[in-house]
């Protein structure tokens, strides 16, 4: 059983096909990360997986409950950090927290353990008693993440987490998220736009249109799909105009460029065999921004295409 199943699901409204027939899965414990540009059915999707939105068809399972069929039950084992901030900010720390925990009907001694448990591990143990009006966007963030984990759900859903953090927030969020991964195998769905936060992700989704475009290891990806760009620098020509037809440029003035699949492998079957002395080699290797560009193009989307008609007119 995995933790999340999605079969050929469909959702459009209001004339627009938001989710065009998707389907994958994400098995328990992951870190999974759903990649794509504003409009492409990201919102969607995790609205339906939340049971916030109901399909037009198909099925969607969450912790082996149908989304369709089950949503009470469904919310009981999911965590919701929304992109915009929804804490009370004239309560404390732990009074929203503790209203939280009571929510998902836990005891008030339980609830305390595990208030002081996630606020030491995330490092606002000395803002327990403060005000969340009087806290930075960083810390309301981060307490944000301790209220989705308050109640030890089975799945984490996180829309763009770190958006507006400064690196070093960033940072801090992520190491505590995959912790808790780590200590309490959750299963973790995460949205963002920063590209470069999935690329140590378990497993990642690109979608565009609707449609999902890719499915698998950030790094299996780049593997497939990127090329590495070899630089260099040669003084005998006539050896390489030898080696122009392997795909190589001339870039003048003795610099020469070839874009390759395994840099390492041209290096020795290809210059070390020709005998060309060279300077100044550089290996340029993929990003998965540069997969993600490739697949989803380089247009700028309409970003409330993808909104559930309530929610359209705001900003995410």
């Amino acid at each position: 059983m995995n933790a999340i199943e999605v079969q050929d699901l469909y959702k459009s409204y209001d004339g627009t096909q938001a989710v065009n027939g998707i389907s994958f899965e994400i098995g328990y414990g992951e870190l999974f990360g759903f990649l794509g540009p504003n409009g492409a059915g990201k919102t969607t999707t995790i609205s339906i997986l939340c049971t916030l939105l109901k399909p037009t068809s198909g099925r969607a399972f969450v912790a082996g409950l149908d989304a369709g069929k089950e949503s009470d039950k469904i919310r009981e084992h999911i965590g919701l950090v929304f992109q915009e901030t929804t804490l009370d900010n004239e309560l404390t720390t732990f009074e929203n927290l503790l209203f939280h925990a009571y929510l998902y009907g836990m005891t008030r001694s339980d609830a305390i353990g595990r208030i002081d448990e996630l606020l030491s591990m995330i490092g606002l143990q000395n803002k327990k008693n403060e005000l969340v009006k009087h806290l930075s966007g960083g810390m309301k963030r981060r307490l944000e993440l301790i209220r989705g984990l308050l109640h030890r759900p089975r799945v984490l859903f996180l829309d763009e987490p770190t958006i507006g953090l400064d690196p070093q927030t960033r940072a801090n969020v992520w190491n505590f998220i995959k912790e808790m991964k780590r200590m309490e195998g959750t299963t973790i769905f995460v949205t963002t736009h920063y590209i470069e936060e999935a690329s140590d992700f378990d497993r990642i989704a690109i979608i565009d249109h609707g449609r999902i475009v890719a499915v698998g290891n950030p790094q299996r990806l780049i593997n497939e799909m990127g090329k590495a760009t070899v630089t260099f620098g040669a003084t005998d020509s006539a050896t390489v105009q030898t080696l122009l037809g392997y795909g190589m440029a001339d870039l003048g003035s003795g610099r020469y460029e070839i874009r390759t699949e395994d840099p390492d492998l041209f290096l020795k079957q290809v210059m070390n065999r020709s005998g060309l002395k060279i300077d100044d080699f550089r290996i340029n290797k993929p990003v998965l921004e540069e997969v993600y560009i490739a697949l989803t193009g380089s247009e700028i989307r309409d970003e409330y295409v993808d909104r559930p008609a309530s929610r359209k007119g705001r900003h995410r």
